[in-house]
């Protein structure tokens, strides 16, 4: 397994980590995403950490809570072998305190998620969304008291507008407090909107992305393509009001691309499109997601080898789309262009 700076932090974290949604299955969306129980979770830790996977990604908000008691007991005895990465932020009841970043509301979402765990300290915690009604002074000066106090190691954020993780960043700045290192993000062959906006200010502020979603949500498996639409089988028929818009043909395209690279290669569709990933500016890790052992082992054959140069420009243009304004001009006119080159 490759290993990799998270950002300008000195924290090193595999190509690849695992996702904890499936862990739990409650409610109608991570019930659709998988249920795995104690025992199931610990087998496929055993195959992640046997494969050199050691960082471990879940949420207060999946299964409500359950994720965490399960990665909790599935890491017992060898908290030291691994890397918990938590995310708060977003609804967990109904009550004022329930949700968001106050200050109360995160020192007892972390005291909650420490329980839930087992473990006194979350190497790295995430704010799931942006929080309007929290002053970014009061979200990032809790978060430097629970690193200072040992209850974290790091902090990053997930799904952030540009301009507030600036904001974020500055207020830290100004106040000698620690930084945002990572930002969890949606990106993939068909979801490039990341690399107009956060990918810039990632390079430029040292914010390491930890990509969730790689396949697209489930939509470059290899199973969906020209003449083969949605299985039966398919959980996008249960989560696909929850999965970003991806137009038809730009997702024929694709995997037309993939399907062509993969007779070259030998590859399947997806660990093509998690390679392509990995070989893409600030990417940390690559989050994958597994039901079983054989899904597992598939997604850990994404690495220990590379696509050629002509392979990627070849997904490149299959899967490249106009970004929105301001960034369109850059793209369609010589003169903006030679003002900002395109970063990838």
């Amino acid at each position: 397994m490759e290993y990799r700076q998270l950002g300008s932090s000195g924290l090193r974290v595999p190509a690849l980590s695992f996702g904890t949604g499936t862990f739990g299955g409650k409610g109608p969306l991570f019930s659709a995403w998988g249920a795995s129980d104690a025992g199931e979770a610990r087998r496929l830790i055993d195959v992640c950490l046997d494969a050199g996977v050691t960082l471990f990604d879940t949420a207060d908000v999946y299964s409500s809570g359950a994720s965490e008691e399960i990665l909790g007991e599935a890491i017992r005895g060898r908290r030291d072998r691994v890397l918990i990465s938590t995310k708060t932020g977003l609804p967990m009841g109904d009550g004022p305190q329930d949700w968001g970043a106050s200050r109360s509301r995160l020192i007892r979402a972390v005291e909650d998620s420490l329980r839930r765990l087992g473990t006194d300290t979350i190497d790295l915690l995430q704010l799931h969304a942006f929080d309007a009604s929290t002053p970014v002074e009061e979200l990032m000066g809790t978060l430097d008291q629970l690193i200072r106090a040992g209850k974290l190691r790091y902090a990053g954020v997930s799904n952030y507008p540009g301009w507030q993780l600036m904001k974020a960043q500055a207020a830290a700045d100004r106040h000698g407090w620690q930084r945002l290192v990572a930002h969890q993000v949606y990106y993939s062959l068909v979801g490039r909107a990341y690399e107009a906006d956060l990918m810039p200010l990632g390079l430029d502020q040292g914010i390491g992305a930890l990509v969730w979603s790689p396949l697209g949500w489930g939509r470059l498996t290899g199973k969906i393509g020209r003449g083969r639409p949605m299985p039966a089988s398919s959980r996008l028929h249960e989560t696909e009001q929850f999965a970003p818009p991806v137009e038809t043909e730009l997702l024929y395209r694709v995997v037309d691309a993939l399907e062509a690279v993969a007779a070259e290669t030998g590859k399947t569709v997806p660990q093509i499109a998690i390679n392509w990933l990995l070989q893409r500016p600030t990417v940390a890790s690559v989050i994958i997601g597994a039901r079983t052992e054989e899904q597992m082992r598939e997604n850990l054959g994404a690495v220990g080898w590379s696509l050629t140069p002509g392979q990627v420009a070849a997904l490149d243009a299959a899967s490249d789309v106009l970004p929105p304004y301001p960034h369109t001009p850059y793209r369609q006119q010589e003169g903006f262009a030679r003002l900002n080159p395109a970063l990838v």
